[in-house]
């Protein structure tokens, strides 16, 4: 019993460092694409927004990957489609308050 806790420590350190490899080469794939794609200032809003927000940084590169799998762009991304592209993801629109007076 006493050395089945070792070896079953390892197995999942083993399973930690491969989700954790696994992830980091997904990350370094995902800044592959974004900076071919990203002009310089698109990419560097984007590192931004990764340090500060890392889903919004997930659903934005989620995003550009989708546009540039399905082609619908040539070229670089520039800073104000990428905005635009931003805005899409943080819409939300307007509460509207009305008052009612007695």
């Amino acid at each position: 019993m006493a050395e089945e806790k070792p070896q079953n420590q390892d197995a999942e350190l083993r399973k930690a460092w491969a989700k954790a490899m696994k992830a980091a080469e997904e990350e370094q794939q995902r800044k592959t694409i974004l900076r071919r794609y990203l002009d310089d200032a698109s990419y560097e809003r984007m590192m931004n927004i990764k340090a500060s927000n890392g889903e919004m940084y997930l659903q934005l590169a989620a995003l550009v990957i989708q546009i540039v799998q399905s082609n619908r762009i040539s070229g670089k991304i520039p800073e104000a489609q990428f905005l635009q592209l931003l805005r899409k993801i943080t819409y939300r629109p307007e509460p509207k308050i009305t008052f009612k007076h007695k």
